[in-house]
């Protein structure tokens, strides 16, 4: 036991790979999500997307995606005849022609509580889907309008 090829530790950039099917991806790190499915496209509709953000693997174009999108369901509206706008926070994974998405969705009348809910589950599961990338996620500040500046449906009683 005492060769050379045990004495010497591996090599930092030694490959290595893992078999995860999309159930293993979806148990392990989207477990909190609205919907999970897959795909061979994106569902990610540019024309609805507030903030993107991507992790890119150059080597093999995998990717790890962190969208928000805003949309209006069609027919669906409020007790009160007005639209229910939806926000939807999504992570997508990119393996070869592969897509895993999963949903973290809150409506705008929803509590503040439940948005930060999605937001911080989509950004942690983000953050641990970009490690099959050999990717780290930092957080920054972000500086947002006070609630109060956002419109919110007035009604008289």
């Amino acid at each position: 036991m005492n060769d050379e090829s045990s004495s010497t530790d591996p090599d930092w950039e030694t490959p290595v790979t893992f078999t995860l099917t999309p159930e293993d991806i979806v148990h392990t790190v989207f477990w909190t999500a609205h919907s999970v499915h897959t795909g061979w496209d994106s569902c990610i509709d540019p024309g609805l997307t507030v903030r993107d953000t991507t992790a890119i693997d150059d080597d093999s174009g995998s990717h790890c995606r962190l969208a928000e999108l805003e949309y209006v369901e069609d027919d669906e509206e409020r007790g009160d005849g007005n639209e229910v706008t939806w926000h939807d926070w999504t992570v997508e994974i990119k393996v070869q022609d592969l897509y895993v998405s999963a949903h973290w969705r809150a409506t705008d009348a929803s509590a503040a509580s439940d948005w930060d809910w999605c937001a911080a589950e989509a950004e942690q599961a983000f953050a641990n889907a970009c490690l099959l990338l050999g990717k780290r996620v930092r957080r920054q500040w972000v500086i947002e309008d006070s609630p109060r500046a956002r419109r919110t449906p007035r009604t008289r009683h």
